[in-house]
C-alpha cells in the first residue's frame, strides 16, 4: 500500500512538472507569435492587419492547464502552471533574448495577458469554489 502511494505521489509531481514545462513553452510561443500580421509573409496578404492568434491560443490553453492540474495533481497546486505562464510571459517579454523587449506596447499585449490570465483565473476560482462548497456541505 505504501509503494502505491509513493508511486502515485511521484507521478503527480511528474505531471505537475510536465504541465509547468508546457506553460513555459506556451507562453514563449504565444509571445513570439503575437506580432503576426496579414502581410503575406506567414499568413495570407489581406490588408496588413494584425491578427492576435496567440491571444486566442492563450485563452484556450491556460484554462486547460489549470483544470488539468486540478484534476490530476491537486486543487492547491492548480495555480502553479498559471503563475509560471504569467511569469514567463512577463520575464521573457520585458527581458527577452539578448535583452530585447519582445512584449509589444499596444493592444495585442494586453489582449494576450487578459486572454490567457482571465479564463484561467475563472477556471481556478471555479475549482476552488467547488472544493470549498464540498467542504462546507460535508461531501
Amino acid at each position: 500500500m505504501l509503494i502505491a502511494s509513493e508511486t502515485s505521489s511521484a507521478s503527480r509531481w511528474v505531471v505537475l512538472g510536465l504541465l509547468c514545462v508546457d506553460a513555459v513553452l506556451l507562453a514563449t510561443l504565444e509571445l513570439f507569435y503575437l506580432p503576426l500580421r496579414l502581410d503575406g509573409v506567414v499568413l495570407p496578404k489581406v490588408g496588413d492587419a494584425p491578427v492576435p492568434v496567440s491571444a486566442l491560443v492563450a485563452a484556450l490553453t491556460t484554462p486547460l492547464l489549470v483544470t488539468t492540474a486540478e484534476r490530476l495533481v491537486s486543487r492547491r497546486l492548480a495555480m502553479v502552471p498559471l503563475l509560471l505562464w504569467f511569469v514567463t510571459l512577463l520575464v521573457l517579454g520585458v527581458e527577452g533574448p539578448g535583452g530585447d523587449s519582445v512584449l509589444m506596447v499596444d493592444w495585442r499585449a494586453l489582449l494576450l495577458l487578459a486572454g490567457g490570465a482571465l479564463p484561467a483565473t475563472i477556471a481556478l476560482g471555479g475549482s476552488l469554489g467547488r472544493a470549498s462548497a464540498r467542504a462546507g456541505t460535508g461531501l
